[in-house]
């Protein structure tokens, strides 16, 4: 069960020009996207990651900079990877801006061999963070996606040379989004998107020209029981990626299994993966975009009357008796709104369970995780539908 850690122990003494870049080493840049580099370079200075990654290493608690544990582990790895420590990184931002309700995060990396990777940021801890992507499924776009197209092109205009985008969860999204949206000679000079269980998007964005234009360059992978890069439409084929955690925690690239230059592949996705797809998309399609509007404004409504920023704060034990406060105070008519909605997505995740239980209807066990498939070739499934 090898995962990011033993590919830089493996490989990580080997450079580009000896191994050429790869999707592990997309999923890698995309991971460093969450880390707030600050002002190690906000501009157009270059700094080498090895020393980006050592001056968060050497920050204190508290301060900004890696997430956990594990996101120290890898900017120790990395700072002393051959293949990455002389990757240069520049033009690091990041936004919070409760006011356009839009979380943003990205970094430009020249990545050494003649290339200019670009890396969007996932949903972080902030409750903005997790609203944006609720806004998603009614708004056609979001602030953050504009974001990602401007931050884009000023990448672009930074270095020359082929362009890289990519991105984790969310960060996925934006990725693709900005390939699909930016202008024609910038989306000329892009190589690939690589997506990492990123959602989809609205029917007016897989309908665009821009987003035809960019699909055969994506690179889209899920794990084997993916929930977040099923939501909404997508018009790529996808890749399974085995992962050793299961439901929802395979979302965690730091479960991704990998072998060599490569991830380790299945055929498909499981039947867990799919039944909760097709609940999700029923659930939407019998809500008009106003009502799905209305919904998520009345429950981050309800998130925001207790004063937290952050989900950290939400789930804190002393915001308890103010969250149970925050719900009772709703009005009757939201309050019941929030119940009618609720039970639908109750009723198709009913219809979801008793369509995969009827007679002749096969699934792939949970159980099965798919099949590794021979050689390491992808496996392809038919484009989700757009909610």
């Amino acid at each position: 069960m090898a995962d990011v850690f033993d590919y830089l122990a493996w490989r990580g003494e080997l450079t580009l020009a000896q191994s050429p870049f790869n999707c592990v080493d997309a999923l890698i840049l995309s991971v460093l996207a969450y880390m707030s580099f600050g002002d190690a370079a906000p501009g157009g200075e270059a700094v080498e990651l090895g020393t980006a990654a050592q001056a968060l290493l050497a920050r204190g608690e508290g301060e900004p900079g890696a997430r956990n544990g594990t996101d120290r582990r890898l900017l120790e790895a990395l700072a002393g990877s051959a293949r990455f420590c002389g990757m240069r990184l520049l033009a690091c931002e990041e936004c919070v801006d409760p006011r356009r309700e839009m979380q943003f995060g990205a970094f430009t990396a020249l990545t050494g061999d003649g290339a200019v990777f670009v890396a969007y940021r996932g949903t972080d801890n902030t409750l903005v963070g997790w609203k944006e992507d609720l806004n998603m499924s009614f708004a056609p776009v979001v602030a953050g996606q504009r974001r990602a197209v401007q931050y884009l092109e000023r990448a672009a205009g930074m270095a020359p040379g082929p362009l890289r985008l990519g991105g984790h969860s969310k960060g996925g999204n934006l990725a693709v989004y900005a390939g699909a949206f930016c202008a024609p000679e910038t989306q000329a000079r892009i190589e690939a998107v690589f997506n990492n269980d990123g959602p989809g998007f609205a029917p007016e964005v897989l309908e665009a020209g821009g987003y035809r234009n960019i699909l055969p360059r994506v690179q889209a992978f899920v794990p084997q029981t993916s929930i977040v890069g099923m939501l909404m439409g997508h018009g790529d084929d996808y890749t399974v990626v085995r992962s050793d955690q299961v439901g929802i925690m395979q979302h965690d690239p730091y479960t991704w299994q990998v072998l060599g230059p490569d991830f380790v592949r299945l055929e498909q996705v499981t039947a867990g993966s799919r039944l909760v797809d097709r609940a999700l998309k029923d659930w939407l399609a019998g809500l008009t975009r106003e009502e799905r509007e209305r919904f998520v404004d009345a429950v981050f409504g309800v998130l925001e009357a207790t004063g937290a920023v952050t989900v950290r704060q939400l789930v804190d034990p002393h915001n308890a008796r103010v969250l149970v406060r925050a719900m009772t105070g709703v009005d009757e008519k939201t309050r019941a709104m929030l119940l009618r909605v609720l039970s639908a997505l109750a009723s198709s995740a009913g219809r979801a369970v008793r369509q995969a239980a009827a007679p002749g209807h096969r699934l792939r066990p949970e159980t099965g995780d798919g099949a590794a498939l021979p050689g390491g070739a992808a496996g392809q499934q038919e484009p989700a539908k757009p909610g």
